[in-house]
């Protein structure tokens, strides 16, 4: 085989993968198709326009500049690849009294807007796409999502329940301050070196207010929407964390 023969195999099985997993899908993504809501099954045919809650684009690069997105994923797999769909503390919100089912695969609209998709490149942790979710709903008790946000982002095994956790403490996040007047809302229940109370910083309230705003709990078009079966849910098996 001559030089030349395998330079240009060589570039062409590089140059082949490089267009169908780069190029393509990046030209794909910049002119997304609109989609109907569908009238016959959520009452209206308004335009899908995904829900945008909170100050979240300060967040989002807060989250990519500590390397958020290597531990955690934010993607529901779709059922054929994976069993991300059946558990409701990824996937939505499952509440079969009060017929409430929020579990969805992400769609690409989920990731529309933003610079960078925090998709993931590893799952060390869990999926943060309903983040939120599990935070109001399970988390947080007797305190603001917010709050317990900011004091897992402190200190991540504060709980006992936590204490195997392998998030690493953000306390950059966080300053102390002198207290005048009434202590600040968003105040953490522990003291500085010096008695002074520890607040977030801009990133930390940036962070918090990105990750309040991971939740897949509005209404998507019948084509992206998953309703699990009976049958199907308790076939699935437990997923790996």
């Amino acid at each position: 085989m001559s030089f030349r023969t395998f330079f240009l195999s060589l570039s062409a099985s590089f140059g082949v993968a490089w267009l169908a997993i780069v190029i393509v899908p990046y030209f794909e993504m910049r002119s997304i198709e609109p989609v109907a809501m569908g009238e016959e099954a959520t009452g209206t045919n308004a335009i899908y326009i995904p829900k945008r809650a909170g100050r979240v684009a300060d967040g989002s690069q807060v989250y990519a500049a500590n390397g958020c997105y290597l531990c955690h994923t934010q993607l529901i797999r779709p059922d054929y690849a994976g069993n991300d769909v059946f558990r409701s503390d990824f996937a939505g919100l499952v509440n079969k009294e009060e017929g409430i089912d929020t579990r969805r695969e992400s769609n690409v609209f989920d990731f529309a807007g933003e610079k960078f998709a925090h998709i993931g490149i590893n799952r060390m942790g869990p999926d943060l796409s309903n983040l939120a979710v599990r935070v109001e709903a399970t988390y947080a008790k007797g305190i603001s999502a917010e709050q317990w946000l900011y004091r897992h982002l402190y200190n991540p095994r504060l709980e006992p329940a936590r204490s195997h956790s392998n998030c690493p403490s953000f306390r950059f996040l966080f300053v102390e301050k002198k207290v005048t007047g009434n202590p600040s809302d968003e105040a953490l229940p522990f003291k500085g070196d010096k008695g002074e109370e520890i607040v977030p910083n801009s990133e930390g309230r940036a962070l918090v207010s990105y990750l309040l705003s991971l939740k897949k709990d509005n209404p998507v078009p019948p084509v992206f929407d998953f309703k699990s079966t009976e049958e199907s849910s308790t076939s699935a098996a437990t997923p790996a964390p």
